[in-house]
């Protein structure tokens, strides 16, 4: 087999916000998990190559996830959970319950049925946020395994918290410092690890101060929820007299490295220290919705100068749909019928590949030469002109209900034409999955 591969035959689209491009008669060379060329179809001929046929298909960058919880797939169909009136009522009948259910083995069997709808809907990059209380050692080295066995990119952290105690919470912290010491050591750039913290209102001070000793020694962003309720920031205040942005900032959790997690409820004062600080939001519009806590002014983030990118929190592992949410909240959210249109773009195909290529130390999530060749192929025939002007339009409005075609990560092929290209056995990891589904929905009652 040749060490390069030519995708040929299909339509390459380049959905940068500032210069969108649609090419027509081109091909894509990709050569070392990169992309090496881009080039009319012409120019590649006598070639020892392997060919890939996309005919009839949308060739693009494939989808980063900027923020969601690989281990909340057990939560899906989970009876009796008690119903909540708000927030914290959600927290502690749902999340916390099921989170501290999770065994080593949970971990692993919850991540790898999601990984496989990623692939399948085109998300090539999973940033995600963890959290298993009773699992907390080993428990990334099970995420890790996970995506190695999907193939997919990601970025992994234990999302630190006094809620379970001081010696859960030195867990957490240890796990964090010792995967991203691990980290260092991976050469391929396929996992990557941020400090995982959960949100101001479960963290003391003095963990606090402990996660960013330890963070200084890795030279790694923070990963944390910020302001997703109000509850964030009432608790926040009544234990240390600041907002929760300003307390973060003060002890050097802000950053271009660092992604705050849905900044609902932020003010403009908050608005600037994240700008100030470089530091990333992810918005995530239908968990917002779903929760109840209302939805982020996206569009004041980013006129004052806040770097909004997009996660999806679990609801879904298909950037599509939360992008089209993200549009429909945004235009509910400012009465006003032509808003987010460019924020939405943006956060998809601006923020989201931009903070990827920072945190994995290589560009990810673009259609240029020399960026790590993660791609996806829709089938995808527009009923009207594909052309730069119109390519956003046809990805908001068109691509949603197209099927991906094929999802290639690092240069490697992971489905074609619909069919997975993995060693795992699928049918056999869906049937233990529901296993030990199973045993931890049985724990619950016990927390």
């Amino acid at each position: 087999m040749a060490s390069r591969l030519l995708l040929v035959n299909g339509v390459i689209a380049d959905p940068s916000p500032v210069s969108p491009r649609v090419l027509y008669d081109h091909a894509l060379m990709i050569e070392g998990g990169r992309i090496a060329r881009i080039a009319p179809t012409t120019e590649f001929t006598d070639l020892d190559v392997d060919y890939l046929d996309l005919s009839g298909r949308l060739i693009l960058p494939g989808f980063i996830n900027l923020h969601t919880h690989l281990y909340s797939t057990f939560a899906r169909g989970l009876p009796a959970v008690q119903p909540a009136a708000d927030f914290a009522g959600v927290l502690k009948n749902l999340w916390w319950k099921l989170d501290r259910s999770l065994t080593l083995d949970a971990v692993y069997y919850s991540a790898v049925p999601v990984l496989l709808e990623a692939i399948r809907s085109g998300t090539t990059t999973i940033i995600d946020h963890h959290a298993s209380p009773h699992a907390v050692r080993g428990s990334l080295a099970a995420l890790k395994r996970a995506l190695a066995d999907t193939g997919l990119r990601g970025c992994l952290c234990y999302e630190v918290s006094d809620r379970d105690g001081e010696a859960v919470a030195a867990e957490g912290i240890a796990e964090n410092a010792d995967f991203l010491a691990s980290c260092r050591h991976q050469q391929d750039g396929l996992i990557a690890g941020l400090f995982g913290l959960h949100a101001s209102f479960t963290l003391s001070e003095r963990s606090l101060e402990q996660a960013v000793a330890a963070a200084q020694a890795t030279n790694a962003g923070f990963h944390i929820h910020v302001a997703e309720a109000a509850t964030d920031q009432e608790v926040t205040f009544n234990l240390t007299g600041e907002r929760v942005v300003g307390r973060l900032h003060r002890l050097g959790i802000l950053g271009g490295r660092t992604i705050a997690a849905h900044a609902v409820h932020v003010n403009d004062a908050d608005m600037d220290l994240l700008a100030s600080t470089g530091t990333v939001v992810a918005h995530n519009p239908q968990s917002n919705m779903n929760n109840a806590v209302g939805i982020a002014d996206v569009e004041r983030l980013r006129s004052r100068g806040v770097a909004v990118g997009l996660g999806t929190d679990a609801m879904t592992h298909d950037m599509r749909q939360e992008l089209r949410a993200g549009l429909w909240a945004q235009r509910l959210k400012q009465q006003n019928p032509s808003a987010g249109w460019d924020a939405l773009c943006a956060a998809q195909w601006d923020v989201n590949p931009a903070m990827a290529s920072r945190v994995f130390g290589r560009p990810v999530g673009t259609m240029a030469e020399g960026a790590m060749a993660d791609l996806i192929a829709i089938a995808y025939d527009p009923p009207t002109p594909l052309t730069n002007d119109s390519l956003h339009g046809h990805l908001v409005f068109g691509i949603g209900s197209a099927p991906v075609d094929t999802t290639i990560v690092d240069g490697r092929v992971l489905m074609y034409r619909g069919k997975l290209e993995l060693e795992l056995d699928e049918e056999e990891v869906m049937a233990k999955a529901r296993e030990v589904a199973s045993g931890v929905w049985g724990s619950l009652r016990e927390f």
